[in-house]
């Protein structure tokens, strides 16, 4: 007994060793409030206009307004993340969040909503997350430093997904009890408790400043920082054929769950949640296997995988079937992200962390429009069920094309010897 908790206690304090401190505590626990709203307000969303569109392309519309400014503006927030104190960023674009959040909740409730209000508070949204994605990722370092930087990245990421499980699940039982109207309240008063954290944090997050460069200078700099790496511009091209096309779980689950499946509210909100499931447990794993620093040879395992069980769901109908391999999609797209995300920070210096960073929120996130567009598109005129083989298959097709190109570099990641990664500072 003595020796199985010892293991469980050494397992605890390898896995959740950024806890450690105080400021990455506060910013953690805020968050595992605020994004449980935050996708409770999405699955009610993405229902909501589903149930009333009846279309798989007016879904996809909404992704592209969301995701349309990160596409557009990325990189120039990067060079904003590099000048001003992140600490005060990320106060205010959480203030922007709830407004989006408290707007929804009254035209909702007097009845007012229409598509076209949707659309816009959807690119509002999107415009905040363009700030608020570079400031937040680069901003960890701040918080717990080089050495647990990995660590608190998989973190991160387990709130993240334990809130794609807990979200939909919470939003789908709001739903049928109380109304969409709940789930985009319950999200504005999420917010609170992440601004309190925040504001505690003693960490001002103030990056090196620019040299009296103007925007342009300071964007080409960034992008020239990167290509000088193998390593980044391979990470680069493998992010942005993974986030565009195997990452459209929003738009292809509600299309997929009412349409092919002949799900309701319920069966969606489950699917969206064993992606937050297999996505959850994948980022503990990462979570306790990044005391070994970052394992490369996971991005191009974990996108190869996610593409081809993507693939599968053409030949089942089954509902557990299915939400066991969107299950399993979620883990391995969350050991892609987690393994991008970390190469890109530990690759990178202090000077230029946001602005490489910018470059990973808008491959991760900015690439959403084209890949929302393109699924919806698919699912209009194909079907619900080819939603996840178009996008699958694209994504094998590409990766595969980008690791043969670089298949000396994609080799030399196989090697035990060389798969960690020096941290940067």
């Amino acid at each position: 007994m003595t020796i199985s908790n010892n293991k469980a206690s050494v397992f605890f304090k390898t896995t959740f060793r950024a806890l450690q401190y105080r400021d990455f505590k506060l910013f953690y626990f805020g968050q595992c409030i605020s994004l449980v709203g935050t996708w409770m307000q999405r699955t009610a969303q993405m229902w909501l206009v589903y149930t009333v569109t009846k279309s798989p392309l007016m879904v996809g519309l909404i992704g592209v307004a969301q995701f349309t400014p990160l596409l557009l503006f990325s990189l120039f927030a990067g060079v904003i993340v590099d000048r001003l104190p992140k600490k005060k960023l990320l106060i205010g674009t959480q203030a922007l969040f709830m407004l989006q959040a408290v707007l929804m909740t009254v035209l909702t409730y007097t009845e007012q909503i229409q598509y076209w209000h949707i659309v816009v508070l959807s690119f509002l949204f999107g415009l905040t997350q363009t700030i608020d994605m570079p400031t937040r990722q680069s901003f960890f370092i701040d918080l717990v430093g080089p050495k647990d930087l990995t660590n608190a990245i998989s973190l991160n990421s387990t709130i993240v997904n334990l809130a794609k499980i807990v979200g939909p699940a919470f939003s789908g039982i709001v739903m049928v009890k109380f109304g969409m109207t709940f789930c985009f309240f319950l999200n504005a008063v999420s917010y609170i408790p992440v601004m309190i954290g925040i504001f505690l944090i003693s960490a001002k997050g103030i990056s090196a400043r620019g040299k009296g460069e103007n925007l342009i200078q300071q964007v080409v700099e960034g992008l020239k920082y990167i290509r000088q790496s193998r390593v980044l511009v391979i990470n680069v091209f493998a992010t942005a054929a993974v986030c565009t096309f195997a990452m459209n779980n929003d738009v292809i689950i509600p299309v997929f769950a009412g349409s092919v499946l002949r799900q309701g509210s319920d069966g969606y909100s489950l699917l969206l949640s064993m992606a937050g499931l297999g996505a959850f447990v994948a980022a503990v794993m990462m979570a306790y296997l990044s005391k070994n620093g970052v394992k490369r040879v996971l991005l191009p395992i974990s996108g190869i995988a996610s593409a081809l069980l993507q693939v599968l769901t053409l030949v089942t109908r089954q509902f557990a079937v299915c939400a066991l391999l969107i299950g399993l999609v979620g883990f391995f797209n969350l050991l892609f992200v987690n393994t991008s995300n970390s190469l890109f920070q530990t690759n990178s210096s202090n000077e230029f962390r946001g602005r490489v960073m910018s470059v990973y929120s808008f491959l991760n996130l900015g690439s959403t429009p084209i890949g929302n567009f393109l699924a919806g598109s698919v699912m209009e005129s194909a079907g619900g069920g080819f939603g996840y083989v178009f996008c699958g298959g694209m994504t094998l097709m590409l990766l595969l094309a980008i690791f043969a190109v670089q298949r000396e570099e994609i080799l030399k990641w196989f090697s035990p010897s060389r798969e960690k990664v020096p941290q940067e500072v």
